[in-house]
This record gives structure tokens, C-alpha cells and sequence, in this order.
């Protein structure tokens, strides 16, 4: 992937979990500062979603740990797990936040 697909790419994903994360009524307040979401919990906690130009990978921080997520021609995966970036972070948010969170991409 080129860099300039790779910002396209990301920046595409970042604008999408910003979009999901306002359609639910989660308590989420999204903070976006270039290649990094921050978002707010209502029990004041944050988790972080940024971008990584030079992996070409979308790094993700929260409470419980860091997950780095690569893109496989359709979607972001956990290098880990293979778990996708939008279930990925439904998880992170539910368990951190105490309530159920499903972000859907579209």
C-alpha cells in the first residue's frame, strides 16, 4: 500500500468510527486531532485510535492494552487475532465503558 492510499484508506476509517461511534447513543464523545480519535467515555476514561504512516497500520490504546490493526484490501484486522477494527473496538468500548457499544462501519 502506498502512503498516499494508506492516508486515503485511514483517514476514510477514522471519518467511519467517528460517524459510528455519534449514531450510537453511547456516551462517546470523540475528540479528532489529524490521524488521531481520541474518545472520551462517560466514566472519564479514553481510549485512542491512531494512525501509524510508517507500519501503514491503525494503532488502537485503551485500558486494556494496545491492538495494532493492518488492512487487508477490505477491512482493518487485529495483527493478533484477525479481528476486525469496528468489533474490535465495540469490545474495547463496551468493556471499558460498563455498556454494551456494537459501531458498525457503515
Amino acid at each position: 500500500m502506498t502512503e498516499s492510499e494508506f492516508n486515503e484508506q485511514a483517514e476514510f476509517t477514522l471519518r467511519a468510527l467517528e460517524l459510528a461511534i455519534d449514531a450510537v447513543d453511547a456516551g462517546v464523545d470523540c475528540i479528532r486531532s489529524g490521524g488521531v480519535l481520541g474518545l472520551e467515555l462517560a466514566n472519564g476514561t479514553k481510549i485512542v485510535v491512531n494512525t501509524q504512516l510508517p507500519m501503514r497500520q491503525i494503532w488502537v490504546a485503551a485500558k486494556s492494552g494496545g491492538h495494532h490493526f493492518a488492512y487487508d484490501g477490505a477491512a482493518w484486522c487485529d495483527t493478533r487475532d484477525g479481528t476486525e477494527l469496528f468489533a474490535a473496538l465495540s469490545r474495547l468500548l463496551s468493556a471499558q465503558g460498563g455498556q454494551a457499544v456494537v459501531l458498525s462501519p457503515k
